[in-house]
């Protein structure tokens, strides 16, 4: 479950960066596509590092807390803006 809020959130972070700053923007897909990679990437990376709340100890319905929700929502959605960044910025360079 936690992976799919990551996602979506992701994808919901990518298309917010995208519509904010207009010199990251690269269409609703691929700013989706974004977002899903950076949310999956950004969840996974904070639960190895070990993030408060964001991994459910044993016996916890899964960490399925309201701070494990909201530390994936964030992690999923800053996740997602900064990998459309990095994709936006490849994508500058190969079209010069």
């Amino acid at each position: 479950m936690e992976l799919i809020i990551g996602l979506i959130s992701g994808a919901v972070g990518g298309n917010v960066a995208g519509g904010l700053i207009s010199k990251i923007n690269q269409g609703t897909l691929i700013n989706s596509i974004s977002g899903i990679v950076g949310g999956g990437l950004g969840g996974s990376l904070l639960g190895m590092l070990g993030a408060p709340g964001l991994e459910g100890a044993a016996g916890e319905a899964a960490g399925l807390d309201i701070g494990s929700i909201v530390g994936q929502v964030a992690g999923g959605g800053v996740g997602g803006g900064v990998v459309l960044a990095a994709v936006s910025a490849v994508r500058g360079m190969l079209n010069k």
